[in-house]
């Protein structure tokens, strides 16, 4: 992981390998943008001539390396667009320094050191750049490396190292608010960190089994009670949800629990993800070019596990539960076929008519178990459709629930932490298209609106009168083309920063 410092050093004082400064675009070109006074002055009050000369706009995201000049004891200047100038009497938006930050960590990975002097208003720029910055310095390289020989018979170390450290220049080491802030930034970039690290790995290597051992063996490490139940506990329970999507496999599958808990605690939330560690769709088997990426599908279950970790290193003052319902969804002699019948652990029966929709019976079997601690919420995160996809794209998580306030209110959390979110309906119309006439409900209803149609199936199995809400991240939670921002390709976490705001919220009392 990245190291984080923060330092009131001066950039013509601190020895880096990199200087990160930011540009803003204004009306006439590019202006040098707060905390980069001393940098400009050291190019003679020209930096911004310069950037302009060699074709930099202060456009969001861009970077540019320049030489550095006398009077810098650091040989790379780098220009980080930060987007448009805000007013005077504005500050730039938190997101924009995030995705700044994290654009020059990733245009410095291979470096050793880089000196941030972004501009930092408050404790809250300090969080923002010390994520952006955290995340953009996240690859993923668990599976390359190790000298390999070029055609020309030199050596190749393998891919470039993450930036080794990073030092926030303007941010205090000995003011409470800026530590702090630096503090939760590192806990929650880690996690999300962690979480990507899941995604990416491999499926033969990530099963049901392995995830469960990764989450017990964290959460005895910070002090999060945790129970495993294996294929024999599930289908002894009767959690034939689980079991039916799971048992085409040879890896058989698990429901993990893992508590969080604070003696001065008077809220519970309850985390419920999907962990669909490899989704080949059954034996309603995917179509070619719609397999390759399926490792992804078990992302909800990573995020639901990286925000328990967080509370806990947080300490927040809430108990956090977190359930990862986890299988392989494959086809075999074994596999559920659509036609199926299954008994859901809450006892309703579902026709299976599609393998496919596999998410939602892991996630019902989840969500009936989670209910019965009668937490004061319920919030459940899945890759769960391609709908979702269609109809927001592939930067947009979709939120349903069953009461609209609080639907509103992690809508505003989302936005809030920068994460692109939109509150969608569950229309009553809908669920009928889930009718069966063998069992108490289908896992399929109409096609259009089948995002939604989705939603209304979890509802069936949260307790009566339980606060729930579904965030289906199918189209964030795995990025597919060239990384931008703090965003790389492949796993990127999503959610993880909304529940732990969700989390931070409920522990104070703040959530409206």
């Amino acid at each position: 992981m990245t190291a984080l410092t923060l330092s009131t050093a001066g950039p013509a004082t601190l020895r880096a390998d990199a200087l990160v400064v930011g540009v803003a675009k204004g009306p006439k070109g590019p202006v040098v943008a707060a905390g980069a006074e001393a940098v400009d002055k050291a190019y003679d009050g020209k930096l911004a001539a310069v950037l302009d000369a060699l074709g930099a706009s202060g456009a969001e995201g861009e970077t540019t390396k320049l030489p550095a000049p006398d009077g810098l004891k650091v040989p790379v200047v780098l220009a980080v667009g930060l987007g448009a100038l805000p007013d005077a009497d504005e500050s730039y938006d938190e997101e924009a320094l995030r995705r700044a930050a994290g654009a020059a960590a990733r245009a410095l990975h291979g470096s050793k050191k880089a000196a941030f002097a972004l501009p930092l208003d408050d404790a809250s720029a300090v969080t923002a750049v010390a994520e952006g910055a955290l995340l953009g310095a996240y690859a993923f390289t668990a599976y390359q490396g190790g000298e390999k020989k070029a055609s020309d018979g030199s050596k190749n170390s393998g891919p470039k190292q993450p930036l080794a450290e990073i030092a926030l220049l303007g941010a205090k080491p000995r003011d409470k608010e800026h530590k702090a802030a630096a503090e939760r930034a590192t806990i929650v970039a880690t996690e999300i960190n962690i979480a990507r690290d899941l995604v990416n790995t491999p499926p033969n290597d990530l099963t049901p089994e392995a995830f469960s051992a990764v989450a017990s063996a964290t959460a005895k490490e910070n002090g999060i009670k945790v129970q495993v139940l294996d294929e024999k506990a599930l289908i002894k329970g009767g959690y034939g949800g689980i079991m039916g999507v799971g048992k085409g496999s040879e890896n058989p599958p698990r429901l993990v629990k893992l508590s969080y808990t604070h003696a001065k605690a008077e809220k519970t939330l309850a985390f419920v993800g999907k962990g669909i560690t490899y989704d080949s769709g059954g034996i309603s088997l995917k179509p070619a070019g719609h397999n390759e990426t399926m490792k992804c599908d078990m992302a909800g279950a990573a995020a639901v596990f990286a925000a328990v970790v967080a509370a806990a290193k947080l300490g927040l003052q809430v108990n956090v539960t977190g359930w990862l319902a986890l299988a392989e969804n494959m086809p075999s002699g074994s596999a559920t076929k659509p036609g199926d019948v299954l008994r859901m652990y809450s006892g309703k029966t579902v026709e299976v008519l599609n393998t496919d929709a596999e998410g939602r019976l892991v996630l019902g079997d989840a969500l009936t178990k989670a209910s019965e601690e009668n937490p004061d919420a319920i919030v459940d995160v899945a890759t769960l459709t391609g709908a979702m996809m269609m109809a927001l794209g592939d930067r947009t998580f979709g939120i349903m629930a069953n009461d609209d306030a609080f639907r509103t209110s992690i809508h505003e959390i989302a936005e809030e932490v920068g994460e692109a979110s939109w509150p969608m309906p569950l229309p009553e119309d809908l669920r009928k298209s889930m009718d069966s006439p063998t069992a108490d409900i289908a896992n399929m209803g109409v096609r259009m609106g089948g995002g939604l149609v989705a939603g209304l199936f979890l509802r069936e199995f949260v307790g009566e009168g339980i606060t729930w809400a579904h965030l289906d991240i199918a189209g964030p939670a795995f990025h597919e083309g060239a990384p931008y921002g703090y965003t790389p390709k492949g796993g990127t976490g999503s959610a993880v920063r909304t529940l732990v705001r969700l989390a931070e919220r409920t522990a104070t009392g703040d959530l409206g």
